[in-house]
Protein backbone atom coordinates (compact mmCIF):
# COMPACT_ATOMS: atom_id res chain seq x y z
CA UNK A 1 0.00 0.00 0.00
CA UNK A 2 2.54 2.11 0.81
CA UNK A 3 4.29 1.60 -2.36
CA UNK A 4 1.22 2.57 -4.32
CA UNK A 5 1.20 5.92 -2.41
CA UNK A 6 4.83 6.70 -3.33
CA UNK A 7 3.98 5.59 -7.06
CA UNK A 8 0.89 7.91 -7.06
CA UNK A 9 3.15 10.62 -5.70
CA UNK A 10 5.79 10.22 -8.00
CA UNK A 11 3.37 10.54 -11.18
CA UNK A 12 1.50 13.41 -9.66
CA UNK A 13 4.88 15.25 -8.59
CA UNK A 14 5.81 14.94 -12.19
CA UNK A 15 3.04 15.78 -14.21
CA UNK A 16 2.82 19.10 -12.02
CA UNK A 17 6.52 19.53 -12.58
CA UNK A 18 6.29 18.90 -16.39
CA UNK A 19 3.33 21.24 -16.57
CA UNK A 20 5.19 24.06 -14.88
CA UNK A 21 8.29 23.12 -17.26
CA UNK A 22 5.99 23.86 -20.80
CA UNK A 23 4.13 26.76 -19.15
CA UNK A 24 7.46 28.76 -18.02
CA UNK A 25 8.96 28.16 -21.67
CA UNK A 26 5.95 28.65 -23.52
CA UNK A 27 6.05 32.32 -21.32
CA UNK A 28 9.49 32.50 -22.20
CA UNK A 29 8.85 32.47 -25.30
CA UNK A 30 6.08 34.92 -25.19
CA UNK A 31 8.13 37.40 -23.65
CA UNK A 32 10.76 36.64 -26.53
CA UNK A 33 8.59 37.56 -29.09
CA UNK A 34 7.04 41.10 -27.54
CA UNK A 35 10.60 42.44 -27.00
CA UNK A 36 11.83 41.14 -30.46
CA UNK A 37 14.87 39.33 -28.83
CA UNK A 38 14.01 35.78 -30.71
CA UNK A 39 13.83 37.49 -34.00
CA UNK A 40 17.14 39.46 -33.38
CA UNK A 41 18.99 36.00 -32.30
CA UNK A 42 17.63 34.58 -35.43
CA UNK A 43 18.45 37.18 -37.67
CA UNK A 44 22.10 37.18 -35.60
CA UNK A 45 22.49 33.21 -36.63
CA UNK A 46 21.87 33.86 -39.94
CA UNK A 47 24.22 36.66 -40.75
CA UNK A 48 27.13 34.99 -38.71
CA UNK A 49 26.58 32.21 -40.98
CA UNK A 50 26.77 33.90 -43.97
CA UNK A 51 29.66 36.17 -43.94
CA UNK A 52 33.18 35.49 -44.22
CA UNK A 53 35.44 37.69 -41.98
CA UNK A 54 38.34 39.32 -44.13
CA UNK A 55 40.88 37.51 -41.49
CA UNK A 56 39.31 34.38 -43.04
CA UNK A 57 39.01 35.14 -46.64
CA UNK A 58 42.97 36.24 -46.23
CA UNK A 59 43.47 32.49 -44.91
CA UNK A 60 41.58 31.03 -47.58
CA UNK A 61 43.64 32.38 -50.18
CA UNK A 62 47.21 32.45 -48.45
CA UNK A 63 47.42 36.26 -48.56
CA UNK A 64 48.58 38.97 -46.33
CA UNK A 65 47.30 42.30 -44.80
CA UNK A 66 50.26 43.90 -47.56
CA UNK A 67 49.08 41.42 -50.62
CA UNK A 68 48.03 43.56 -53.88
CA UNK A 69 44.74 43.12 -55.73
CA UNK A 70 46.95 41.08 -58.53
CA UNK A 71 48.38 39.17 -55.69
CA UNK A 72 45.40 38.22 -54.66
CA UNK A 73 43.53 37.60 -58.23
CA UNK A 74 46.53 35.47 -58.84
CA UNK A 75 45.66 33.10 -55.85
CA UNK A 76 42.51 33.08 -56.23
CA UNK A 77 43.40 31.86 -59.95
CA UNK A 78 45.31 29.25 -59.60
CA UNK A 79 43.19 27.89 -56.50
CA UNK A 80 39.85 28.20 -58.72
CA UNK A 81 41.30 26.39 -61.08
CA UNK A 82 43.10 23.47 -58.91
CA UNK A 83 39.63 23.10 -57.19
CA UNK A 84 37.95 23.00 -60.50
CA UNK A 85 39.74 20.28 -62.01
CA UNK A 86 40.71 17.93 -58.85
CA UNK A 87 39.46 19.46 -56.19
CA UNK A 88 36.04 19.93 -54.44
CA UNK A 89 33.05 22.10 -55.34
CA UNK A 90 32.92 23.01 -51.70
CA UNK A 91 36.60 24.49 -51.30
CA UNK A 92 35.97 26.16 -54.85
CA UNK A 93 32.49 28.00 -53.45
CA UNK A 94 35.15 28.86 -50.38
CA UNK A 95 37.65 30.37 -52.57
CA UNK A 96 35.41 32.19 -54.44
CA UNK A 97 34.11 33.29 -51.33
CA UNK A 98 36.89 35.02 -50.23
CA UNK A 99 37.56 36.76 -53.18
CA UNK A 100 34.29 38.33 -53.25
CA UNK A 101 34.96 39.11 -49.56
CA UNK A 102 38.89 40.93 -50.29
CA UNK A 103 37.04 42.25 -52.93
CA UNK A 104 34.48 44.02 -50.87
CA UNK A 105 37.18 45.02 -48.78
CA UNK A 106 39.48 46.20 -51.70
CA UNK A 107 37.00 48.29 -52.87
CA UNK A 108 35.27 49.83 -49.91
CA UNK A 109 39.54 50.85 -49.05
CA UNK A 110 39.56 52.29 -52.72
CA UNK A 111 36.16 54.52 -51.79
CA UNK A 112 37.60 55.49 -48.41
CA UNK A 113 40.84 56.64 -50.23
CA UNK A 114 42.84 54.14 -47.69
CA UNK A 115 46.13 52.57 -49.44
CA UNK A 116 45.47 48.89 -49.91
Amino acid sequence: MAGKLIANLIVMGSGIIGRAMLQAYRKALENANKTGVAHEAVNNIRRASKTMTEQEARQILGVTEQSTWEEIAQRYDKLFERNATSGSFYLQSKVHRAKECLENVYQKNKQDGTPT
